[in-house]
């Protein structure tokens, strides 16, 4: 990763370091994984979600509540670099953040002088750490912020999912496979996707491009197209419920390469593995709608 070493000590399985681009992040210990390690936790959330996702103008097209789910709150700076742009705009925002830990965002707090993205939201995110869920005005947007502490695949297997708030975005940063493969399983992506409104279009960007992933959406019932850039990734993905949400669809070209990459096949299960695409995820792959045409 590209790090330079720490500025802060090493505090409960978490350091600080300054990333290649000048900015700070949160590494942990635990997975050796740094969060947002190319361009750093604000623009590249700015990236993926605010700019890709043209938020600002969505919300101020959209009525009512917008509900966002942060899957992986880590220390907090997807949610809040989607907060300030929901500032300017007149809108209500109900954000979801799930995590199987509060460590990361405590940790945080204890650097606001590395991490500027904390600044003016300290009394908040400490009342999320608390006494959840935390409601407050910010600028022209109000916001009600709730936190759900545990694993996620689990939750996404409970009745009680059902009743969460549907959400029109999911912001998807979790560990990579190799670190941590419960979260990129095909039955979690399956089971999130059923949780979708399928009346309410859905975005889920994420900074993956690999092929098991795509291929992985695509059978969950995901469209999956490419995503912008992020630093020294020429390319993201982005999935949604609806293929209007997908400037740049995955293309049977794409699909033929998809056919030859030796690490396509879907996680069935929590064991990180690289495999070909069986005979019947190719023919699931053909049959999808984004190729049908």
């Amino acid at each position: 990763m590209n790090t330079h070493p720490n500025p802060a000590p090493d505090t409960a399985g978490y350091r600080i370091v300054r990333l290649a681009s000048g900015a700070y992040s949160v590494h942990s210990l635990a997975h050796a994984e740094t969060f947002h390690p190319v361009i750093g936790p604000v623009a590249e959330a700015q990236a993926l979600y605010v700019l890709q996702l043209q938020l600002a103008q969505r919300l101020q097209r959209h009525t009512g509540e917008f509900v966002i789910w942060d899957v992986g709150l880590g220390a907090a700076a997807n949610a809040l670099t989607v907060l300030r742009a929901a500032r300017e705009v007149p809108s209500s925002v109900h954000l979801l953040s799930f995590d199987h830990t509060l460590e990361p965002l405590g940790f945080a707090l204890q650097h606001p002088e590395h991490l500027e993205y904390l600044s003016g939201y300290e009394p908040q995110l400490k009342t999320l750490l608390t006494h959840p869920p935390v409601r407050f005005r910010d600028g022209l947007c109000s916001v009600q912020w709730h936190l759900h502490r545990g694993d996620f695949p689990s939750l996404l297997t409970h009745p009680s999912a059902a009743a969460l708030a549907k959400p029109h975005l999911i912001m998807f940063d979790a560990f990579s496979p190799a670190k941590n493969p419960s979260m990129w399983t095909l039955p979690l992506f399956a089971n999130l996707f059923r949780l979708l409104d399928p009346a309410r279009p859905c975005a889920l960007p994420t900074y993956s491009r690999s092929t098991m992933l795509r291929v992985t959406l695509l059978l969950a019932g995901f469209f999956v197209g490419v995503g912008h850039a992020t630093g020294e990734k020429e390319e993201t993905t982005v999935a949604a419920n609806t293929l209007d949400l997908i400037d740049e669809p995955l293309d049977p070209r794409w699909l033929l390469r998809a056919q030859r990459s030796t690490s396509a096949e879907p996680l069935s299960e929590p064991t990180y593995r690289q495999a070909r695409l069986s005979h019947e995820t190719w023919a699931e792959l053909q049959s999808h709608p984004q190729f049908v045409s």
